[in-house]
C-alpha cells in the first residue's frame, strides 16, 4: 500500500488517505523514517537530516503524532545483516521514506536488500516524500538525477508510472508545467506531475489521486 507524495502529509485529505491505508489512527501506528536520500543530494546533508528526524517544518513526516517513530538508515544495513533489520521493518506499520536524490536512494535500497523485501510487506504502508515516492517508479528522469555516481535514472519499478514532484513550487522556479511536459515527453511512459498538496494512493492495481492542489496525468 503506497501513498506517494510530493511534500508529505500537507493537508487533511492526504492525512485521511494515510489513516485509511493504515486502517487505524496515526496515534496508534508505529513508523520508521528512512532519511537516506538526503546524503545523495548536493543541497541536503546533516542539517536537513536532523530537521526531518525532528519533524521541524517543512519536514513533517515524523511529527504527525505517531505512537512511535524510529530511524532506518539504509547505508548501515549491509553491515548489520538482514536478521537484525528485517524484523524492524516488518514490525512497523509505515515506512516514511524521505526525499533527496532518488538514484542514491535506489542504490541503497538495492545494496541493503530493502528492494527485495518490499513485495512481502503487504500490510505495511509506504509513504514517500519526493524522491521517496519517485524511487518506486520505473524511471526518475535525467533532470532529477543529482548523484554523480548514478549509472542511469532507473527506479525500483513497483509502480508503472513516473512522478514529477513539487509542481509550481515557489522555491523551485524551474518546476513549471511546461518543464513537466518536457520531462514526460522524454520518458514516453505514463507519468504524473503533482504539487505538494497532491498524493497518489496505490492499493493493489488501483491508483487514486488525492489532491487539494493541482496535478496532471501524462498518458504513455
Amino acid at each position: 500500500m503506497l501513498l506517494l507524495t510530493s511534500g508529505g502529509i500537507t493537508n487533511a485529505s492526504i492525512r485521511d488517505a494515510l489513516e485509511d491505508l493504515l486502517g487505524k489512527p496515526i496515534s496508534e501506528s508505529n513508523a520508521l523514517l528512512v532519511p537516506t536520500g538526503h546524503w545523495g543530494h548536493p543541497m541536503l546533508g546533516p542539517a536537513t537530516v536532523r530537521r526531518t528526524v525532528a519533524g521541524e517544518p517543512p519536514f513533517l513526516l515524523t511529527s504527525l503524532g505517531w505512537a512511535s517513530v524510529g530511524v532506518l538508515e539504509l547505508t548501515a544495513l549491509p553491515s548489520i545483516g538482514e536478521e537484525r533489520w528485517v524484523p524492524w521493518v516488518r514490525e512497523a506499520d509505515v515506512l516514511l521514506v524521505d526525499g533527496g536524490d532518488a538514484t542514491f536512494l535506489y542504490h541503497w535500497m538495492q545494496e541493503s536488500g530493502l528492494s527485495k523485501v518490499i513485495p512481502s510487506l503487504t500490510d505495511t504502508v509506504w509513504v514517500g516524500l519526493s524522491a521517496g515516492s519517485m524511487v518506486l517508479t520505473p524511471r526518475i528522469g535525467d533532470s532529477f538525477v543529482n548523484w554523480p555516481a548514478a549509472p542511469d535514472d532507473r527506479g525500483v519499478g513497483v509502480v508503472d508510472f513516473s512522478i514529477y514532484p513539487h509542481l509550481d513550487h515557489e522555491l523551485m522556479p524551474n518546476n513549471t508545467m511546461a518543464d513537466a511536459e518536457s520531462w514526460a515527453a522524454d520518458l514516453a511512459a505514463p507519468a504524473y506531475a503533482i504539487d505538494d498538496d497532491t498524493a497518489i494512493k496505490v492499493v493493489d492495481d488501483t491508483v487514486e489521486i488525492i489532491s487539494e492542489g493541482h496535478w496532471k496525468a501524462f498518458p504513455a
